[in-house]
């Protein structure tokens, strides 16, 4: 089953990004069970670029929480100027994206690219190659969530050449 689309037209995909989020939020902000519920305001952290090494563009980066052990989950929001995106990689325990802005691409080793826009949730599996980014006339937000297997997320490979980012077909804006 896909779980691409808009949440609003997938209640499948809905109530799965909302589960993910309730189940990342509440493992992120107990740090200890016996603590109680513990609030993280915005700005905490702040913002920074991402690493040119896995990253072609401008992006930036704004971690949203990772959880203390046992829990493994972790996110924040990725910012992609037009053209701008991420490496080849693979996520041991996958990946979910929340499109929040914008519009993109994302594709898998092999596959068709495949556009993506604010509200769509994209499920990448374990193991599976990808690369996502903004479209190259749009800027794309999105949240990423992802578990550590072994202290782990991700695994970054080469980088997506020119040749293979030209999104076909070519995005429009909405």
């Amino acid at each position: 089953m896909s779980m691409t689309g808009n949440p609003m037209k997938n209640p499948l995909a809905a109530t799965v990004a909302f589960t993910l989020l309730a189940t990342a939020a509440g493992g992120a902000l107990a740090e200890d069970p016996s603590s109680g519920v513990k609030v993280t305001r915005v700005g905490v952290q702040p913002s920074s670029k991402a690493p040119a090494e896995n990253f072609t563009g401008t992006v930036r980066l704004d971690s949203m929480f990772r959880a203390s052990s046992p829990a493994r989950v972790g996110g924040g929001v990725v910012t992609f100027e037009p053209g701008a995106r991420t490496a080849w990689h693979t996520h041991p325990l996958g990946q979910t994206l929340i499109v929040t802005s914008g519009a993109g691409v994302v594709q898998q080793w092999g596959g068709p690219q495949q556009e993506i826009r604010a509200g769509d949730v994209v499920w990448i599996p374990p193991g599976v190659k990808h690369w996502h980014g903004a479209s190259s006339t749009v800027a794309m937000s999105h949240v990423a969530i992802s578990e550590a297997l072994d202290g782990k997320s991700v695994e970054w490979m080469e980088k997506v050449s020119d040749d293979q980012y030209v999104p076909t077909p070519r995005i429009s804006t909405p």
